[in-house]
């Protein structure tokens, strides 16, 4: 048996004498109540608190990954907390655009980058483009030749280590689809092409070993790594990018924002490193901020193998377990500090055998149908991985702050489903 971790939890989660849940001075039983479930429930003082601690660690500058989790009132969020976008599409720069994000606090990534991307990136000014690719320079060229305007550009480059993390999640490894590599000589022919043009301001090298990393001596190789290659270049900025690893389930531990930023700067400081580190975390500023919630629908037992406990989501709004086999921990938002000595398999309400959400969960004995099941720490890649497989509407997401709740991005309905839809035949 064992009861929740608590440091799972947001920031301001408490829980009543009964043990029935709150986040930010509102009970999720009634969010779930009122708008439905499932459901993201995010703690707003949670983020600012670790984008605040995240641009303590990096005075030179820090951006917030927002493929972790956007939309209009997080990109605002981040902002005014002074970090910078880490954007990689076009339709990531469209939604920080219209939250009124100027264009110059935008730092464009993408291993693929298209002609009409770059030419929007270009047309509205954003502040850096990461170059990812020798491919990448000559498009590049052609867009600013067309334009007749320079860029602020950085060369991602590939340092050649294997961050301990999953491999699917390993971006700085010599075999990879991003960067150009440092090892194989690619990065020393981009920078001499990029040299050679006119139009293109080099100011920096950013690097990237993976992501969900919960050993920092990872970061502080890729900085020493680095040290001999930007120290003849005179850019300005070393950027060490994202990857931070947070706690998902029992047992795990990671490094925190601060401690992080301290490895990193005591590996620059003692390979005598003296541009601008900058950084850019997604899943740490994120993921523990938010739970999600979903009502038990049906409760299968089969003797002596498992007891199945479905709920009305699934892998369309939480990916990672399908995806990486990621773990998770469930509870019973009516009793979170309770004893959970019931062992289930929480699924969901997908055609298919593998729609798992957590594959070897435990929940209080009384579990019934009808109860809000929570899993927590699904602030990062769980709305903005999600998908409408089998036409299920994608959930909303509230923000809870001072016994308030805000809808920033209401529930999708059937009729959003048909909107791209022109029924045409033939």
């Amino acid at each position: 048996m064992s009861v929740l971790p608590w440091q799972l939890l947001p920031d301001n989660a408490s829980t009543d004498s009964d043990g029935r849940l709150s986040v930010g001075g509102v009970d999720v039983i009634d969010l779930a109540g009122e708008y439905g479930t499932p459901l993201f429930v995010y703690d707003e003082d949670h983020i600012r608190s670790r984008c605040r601690e995240a641009v303590a660690a990096f005075p030179d500058g820090v951006a917030y990954a927002t493929k972790a989790f956007l939309c209009t009132a997080m990109a605002r969020l981040a902002v005014e907390e002074d970090m910078d976008l880490d954007v990689s599409t076009g339709g990531e720069i469209h939604v920080a655009r219209a939250a009124g994000v100027p264009a110059d606090r935008l730092i464009f990534h993408g291993n693929n980058k298209s002609i009409r991307e770059l030419a929007l990136a270009v047309e509205i000014g954003v502040g850096k483009i990461v170059i990812d690719s020798l491919t990448e320079i000559d498009k590049l060229d052609l867009v600013l030749g067309r334009s007749g305007t320079r860029a602020r550009v950085m060369l991602r480059v590939n340092p050649g280590i294997e961050a301990h993390t999953h491999e699917f999640l390993q971006t700085g490894a010599t075999d990879s689809k991003f960067g150009v590599s440092i090892v194989d000589g690619a990065a020393a022919r981009a920078i001499e092409r990029i040299l050679s043009l006119s139009s293109f301001d080099l100011v920096g090298i950013h690097a990237h070993v993976g992501s969900q990393v919960f050993d920092v001596t990872s970061f502080s190789k890729t900085v020493e790594v680095l040290a001999d290659f930007v120290g003849h270049l005179g850019v300005e900025e070393l950027s060490i990018g994202g990857g931070l690893g947070v706690p998902y389930v029992e047992g795990e531990s990671a490094p925190t924002i601060t401690e992080w930023g301290a490895a990193i700067g005591s590996a620059a400081n003692g390979a005598g490193i003296d541009q601008r580190i900058t950084a850019e975390p997604g899943r740490a500023i994120v993921a523990r901020s938010a739970v999600t919630l979903y009502t038990v629908g049906t409760i299968k037992e089969i003797p002596g193998v498992r007891t199945y406990a479905s709920v009305d989501g699934g892998m369309s709004d939480n990916p990672r377990p399908v995806l990486y086999g990621s773990g998770y921990e469930v509870f019973l938002a009516r009793s979170t500090r309770a004893e959970r000595d019931r062992e289930i398999r929480l699924v969901g309400k997908h055609c298919e055998s593998g729609d798992v959400i957590v594959w070897e969960g435990r929940v209080p004995s009384d579990l019934a149908l009808g109860d809000i099941l929570a899993t927590p720490v699904t602030g990062a890649y769980g709305h903005s991985m999600g998908s409408n497989y089998n036409m299920v509407l994608r959930p909303p997401v509230v923000f809870v702050r001072d016994g308030r709740a805000r809808l920033v991005v209401r529930r999708e309905t059937y009729d959003d489903l048909l909107a791209r839809d022109l029924g045409t035949l033939g």
